[in-house]
């Protein structure tokens, strides 16, 4: 571990994690929820995701002042924060699809409906493997690399779904109205944005790993 002292840093730091994973599944089961027309259940997913967001970033917080209080290894200091920062707009993203949703309810057609539940189950396990990569980064960091393999793979598959739900979209005759066919474009978009995010953050983590290693 980079802290052999502060043990109080270390268990933050997992607590941080472990929410960013938890907000990852609460989005993917509540999307099924709702294209299985659960939608009561799915603003209760709604509220959990933007509470966890907001107990993350009271955490990071709280790891940025004792980083600074009781790290003593700057360039250490400065990679995890930065990471820690990159990690918040994953969460965030969860939280923001999850209130499009809520507030403009698109219809999910039938012939989409397994589609966007395929895209939903990329885009989350891409940020399951990116928090394996986080905690590889901190703990053992020669698992990094296949980590961030996964987390690249998973995010090629959520964009040839996303790609897929587009084509059907527009080139079906299931829909009429093009305005209902990009709101179908707009929200795999959406959901697709949550694989783009972890792969950005796991594009920062492998230049924190290559610079750890030299």
């Amino acid at each position: 571990m980079l802290f052999n002292r502060a043990k109080s840093i270390e268990s933050n730091i997992d607590k941080y994690l472990e929410n960013i994973l938890k907000s990852s599944l609460i989005f993917k089961v509540g999307l099924n929820e709702y294209f299985d027309g659960k939608f009561d259940e799915f603003e209760q997913r709604s509220l959990e995701i933007q509470k966890l967001e907001s107990e993350s970033d009271e955490i990071r917080r709280e790891i940025k002042y004792k980083l600074y209080k009781e790290l003593l290894i700057p360039d250490a200091r400065g990679d995890v924060l930065g990471l820690l920062e990159t990690l918040d707009t994953v969460i965030d993203t969860a939280e923001m699809v999850m209130i499009r949703f809520s507030i403009e309810k698109p219809t999910i057609w039938p012939e989409l409906k397994n589609d966007f539940i395929e895209l939903t189950d990329a885009s989350t396990k891409c940020v399951e493997e990116l928090i394996s990569a986080a905690r590889a980064f901190f703990r053992e960091i020669s698992k990094v690399a296949d980590c961030l393999v996964k987390v690249h793979f998973w995010e090629h598959e959520a964009d040839e779904i996303e790609e897929r739900i587009m084509r059907k979209a527009f080139e079906g005759d299931f829909i009429d109205k093009l305005s209902h066919k990009v709101h179908m474009r707009y929200f795999a978009e959406r959901i697709s944005l949550l694989a783009d995010e972890a792969e950005d953050v796991a594009d920062r983590l492998d230049i924190y790993t290559i610079k750890r290693s030299i």
